[in-house]
């Protein structure tokens, strides 16, 4: 969004509709208003976004206010988060969305933030001292958003439990690996009735087998990244690995195509299928891809597909192509409405500043969304009334 007054009461206004959606989660006026207050300060043009230039941005003399938002005044992360995604689904739902599932790190010093300690961080590249959220993103056709988020645990804290309980930590909160976070997210999605058919992940999550038989006796279509060693039924063996699929298949069953758009352009691959477990239901297809690098053929990446029977190549090869969006939905979100940017130790105050920027973030996708269909309008013509009419055959 843009820095002039017409863009910051456009946004300060939407944030506020937004803001009455959940006000009723607040018992008192003052986290009422320090929440809206902190998510103002969020999507503010401010170098750092800390407690104290928060705070300063809201005209309060200290942070106490926001601490106390974030520490100490009781209130639901998971039930806001609940309004949030409502606002997201009837501003953006669209029934060809797309879940996407992915982790980042966040880089911090010392040794008493919930669920740090020196592992790696896709966002660092390396092992750093860091923690790890696992978040769940919806991307349409109209914008693409955060949508749920929890806190990795390592065995390191909840074997820990004193450790845990200074972190506020509770003691039914046990070890979960980032895949069975996944699949919690995406079961809470399907109960909250957010509109997806389809859900995709990289080979971290995608490589298990349990998580994709649950989709597929759902019914929730996926592609998912898995890596090379991966095996799966076919005609011929029962544990077949994917990278022996390919090597024979013919020249022309290979189509270069682009994925998506990237920082230096399109994401061009040559991509082709395998067709596999015949005995499945007709109406559904089971497929492998392989994705090759056009410029060094060597470097094959593979997915595992469950579709529809019409679903053509291309369609896998948008959906597989789609999970780059929530990289860089962490990229703007961390950007534009600090979502890296906090300072609690607290797990509880993680989830509570987690929430408070993805439903800033999501304000300003719904309001880019409006502002493209507003250029949208301006330049399709107008639809002739005589073309228009239905013709009745009675």
């Amino acid at each position: 969004m843009g820095g002039d007054l017409a863009d910051v009461r456009l946004w300060a206004g939407e944030l506020s509709a937004l803001h009455e959606r959940f006000v009723h989660r607040f018992n008192r006026e003052e986290p009422r208003q320090s929440a809206l207050a902190y998510m103002r300060g969020l999507i503010a043009p401010l170098e750092r976004k800390n407690g104290w230039t928060l705070a300063e941005e809201a005209g309060h003399a200290g942070p106490d206010r926001i601490q106390r938002l974030l520490n100490r005044i009781e209130w639901d992360a998971d039930e806001v988060l609940d309004d949030v995604r409502d606002y997201i689904v009837e501003h953006l739902g669209d029934p060809d969305s797309v879940l996407i599932v992915d982790d980042t790190g966040f880089l911090k010093k010392g040794v008493r933030s919930a669920g740090v300690q020196r592992q790696y961080s896709g966002t660092a590249g390396r092992t750093e001292n860091s923690q790890i959220g696992v978040f769940l993103a919806y991307t349409t056709s109209r914008g693409r958003t955060l949508i749920d988020r929890r806190l990795y645990l390592p065995t390191s804290w909840t074997d820990d439990r004193e450790r845990c309980r200074r972190a506020g930590i509770d003691d039914t909160v046990v070890f979960e690996t980032k895949v069975a976070m996944a699949k919690s997210m995406v079961r809470r999605a399907i109960a909250g009735k957010v509109p997806f058919p389809w859900v995709t992940a990289d080979a971290a999550y995608g490589f298990s087998r349990g998580w994709r038989y649950e989709l597929e006796q759902a019914d929730v279509f996926h592609v998912m990244a898995t890596t090379r060693h991966d095996t799966v039924v076919t005609r011929f063996a029962l544990d077949h690995p994917v990278h022996d699929l390919f090597p024979g298949l013919p020249r022309q069953k290979w189509k270069r195509r682009s994925c998506s758009e990237g920082a230096h352009g399109r994401r061009i691959y040559d991509w082709a299928r395998v067709e596999v477990r015949p005995w499945h239901r007709e109406d559904r297809r089971h497929w492998v891809l392989a994705r090759r690098s056009v410029s060094r053929p060597e470097e094959i990446s593979y997915y595992i597909a469950y579709c529809p029977a019409g679903t053509t190549l291309d369609e896998l090869i948008r959906i597989a192509g789609s999970r780059w969006a929530v990289e860089e939905r962490f990229q703007t979100a961390k950007q534009e409405c600090g979502l890296d940017d906090y300072q609690v130790r607290r797990y509880p105050g993680w989830h509570r500043h987690m929430t408070l920027a993805m439903a800033a973030h999501a304000c300003l996708t719904v309001l880019r969304a409006r502002q493209l269909d507003a250029d949208k309008a301006e330049t399709d013509p107008p639809s002739s009334s005589t073309s228009a009419s239905p013709r009745s055959d009675a």
